[in-house]
């Protein structure tokens, strides 16, 4: 017999493939990587390459090559630190807040479709779970994910 757990990972893991569909539709226009450091940047301020480390889990060079690709197309820029650190921060152009708002809708978009048959209700129910789901992972984690303010 299958545990509950079970079926969490089944229903996460297909979840995880109808995002990545999702995202290689044409209705994107930046990669994953792009749109989930932009979001960090964008929710956060501005952000070092050690930051970025931290926040991801990543090593500085797969950093390097990700942030420099963004500065190439114009989605991040290097400004001193506001705090007046040594290090210089990436901070979100104009570019990159549109282009990461333009795939929000388009992301937005999709699940207003998937859920227009849902209640306000469940909506929110479903919020919540997903919210305690990767609050719970952070927690473990130990790299919390800050959050924007909300209406409520």
């Amino acid at each position: 017999m299958r545990k509950p757990t079970d079926l969490v990972e089944m229903e996460t893991m297909l979840m995880a493939r109808h995002m990545h569909l999702r995202s290689r539709s044409s209705g994107t226009q930046l990669d994953r990587s792009a749109y989930v450091l932009l979001s960090r940047i964008h929710l956060e301020g501005p952000m070092s390459i050690g930051q970025l480390s931290e926040a991801f889990s990543l090593d500085a060079s797969t950093l390097n090559r990700q942030t420099a690709a963004m500065m190439r197309e114009g989605l991040i820029e290097r400004i001193p630190d506001p705090d007046g650190g040594i290090a210089r921060k990436f901070q979100v152009t104009a570019e990159g807040v549109r282009k990461m708002e333009a795939d929000r809708a388009f992301g937005v978009a999709g699940l207003n479709r998937v859920l227009e048959n849902w209640t306000a209700e469940e909506v929110a129910d479903f919020v919540e779970m997903l919210k305690r789901f990767n609050t719970d992972i952070e927690r473990l984690d130990g790299r919390p994910w800050p959050r924007p303010a909300t209406d409520s």
